[in-house]
């Protein structure tokens, strides 16, 4: 089933789930298929249509995908041994202030393309903080694009109640 949307006027922005539309025109119709598998745009009677589309038009497959806990939940859960790894994305200095005991470190800023050699095993689970959880967020969607598979993103080290090591 197609959702058709009417807009009248010029310079319209349209915040889809598929991206951001930049729409320039008199009369625009814009339809996208229910799974945003398709967006086809008509439009622009007495003026030129100009259409910018960031991000991916497809269905959920490509998203990647992380969870996310509190850092009360992780803190019981750091309390115990177990099989998982704890990663800081702040910067070298911000770590070595003051981070959570066993963590190690890979900056927000150094994940890029290829699989950080600290973190050879897709499949480990990986705990995810920074500072105050924006970087945590963008770092575990980035591992998650990467193909780590068990990404857990748990906020920032300004919630975090117990020991820090430096």
């Amino acid at each position: 089933m197609k959702k058709r949307y009417w807009l009248i006027g010029a310079g319209v922005v349209l915040i889809l789930a598929a991206g951001v539309m930049l729409l320039k025109g008199i009369r625009m119709s814009v339809n996208i298929e229910d799974d945003g598998s398709a967006v086809s745009i008509i439009g622009g009677a007495d003026g030129p249509t100009s259409v910018f589309i960031a991000g991916k038009i497809g269905g959920d497959d490509d998203v990647a995908e992380y969870s996310s806990i509190t850092m009360e939940e992780a803190k019981e859960i750091f309390s115990k041994a177990g099989d998982y790894i704890i990663l800081d994305v702040r910067r070298a200095d911000e770590f070595a202030e003051g981070h959570i005991p066993g963590a190690i470190n890979i900056a927000n800023e150094d994940i890029g393309d290829s699989k950080p050699e600290a973190l050879a095993d897709a499949n480990q689970v990986i705990y995810v903080y920074c500072r105050s959880g924006r970087r945590s967020k963008e770092a575990s969607a980035k591992l998650a694009a990467l193909g780590y598979t068990n990404i857990v993103e748990c906020g920032g080290i300004l919630d975090w109640t117990g020991e820090t090591e430096k």
